[in-house]
């Protein structure tokens, strides 16, 4: 079986003193390592289903991204800080290392945890929530290889986190 490589998280986290909601990915993608922020893959389309749910047009470049987040008090992160990874495959991590998720929660004043796909979500209640004490609710991810969701139909689960904001 392909190991894969071991890959270490590049950038930091995105918050904010006022980030009410986080959300977590798994790890990021090849593409995202390139480019060096969050769901950089042209087809993920967390990006578009953000912009979508809150009515704005969707921002391109990395500091209109950030301001994006900022202005709706989201933080994003992942929930892995380093694994052995083949490709940009969920299915594929094996030796996982976590962030530290209290980082933002000490720093933030976070009502609810969401998990961007289910290994997120799994990987989060794994090995996160026992230091964290608290519970993630998980979302379709947004991820191009989830093709089984419309963009209609992620958005309509995912509107549940304006509910915090």
């Amino acid at each position: 079986m392909n190991k894969g490589t071991h890959e270490t998280h590049k950038f930091g986290p995105v918050y904010g003193k006022d980030s009410r909601i986080l959300i977590l990915g798994s790890f990021p993608s090849v593409k995202s390592r390139e480019v060096q922020f969050y769901y950089g893959h042209p087809k993920n389309r967390f990006w578009k289903l953000l912009a979508l749910l809150y009515h704005e047009e969707e921002p391109a470049e990395i500091p209109e991204k950030k301001a994006f987040l900022a202005k709706h008090r989201i933080a994003v992160w992942d929930v892995i800080e380093s694994c052995d990874i083949t490709g940009s495959s969920d299915s594929s991590i094996r030796n996982v290392t976590i962030n530290d998720i209290n980082r933002i929660l000490e720093a933030a004043p976070i009502q609810e945890i969401y998990a961007n796909g289910k290994k997120a979500e799994s990987l989060y209640q794994k090995y996160a929530e026992p230091v964290t004490g608290r519970q993630i609710t998980g979302l379709p991810s947004t991820s191009p290889a989830n093709a089984a969701f419309s963009l209609e139909r992620l958005a309509e689960a995912w509107k549940q986190i304006l509910q915090e904001n």
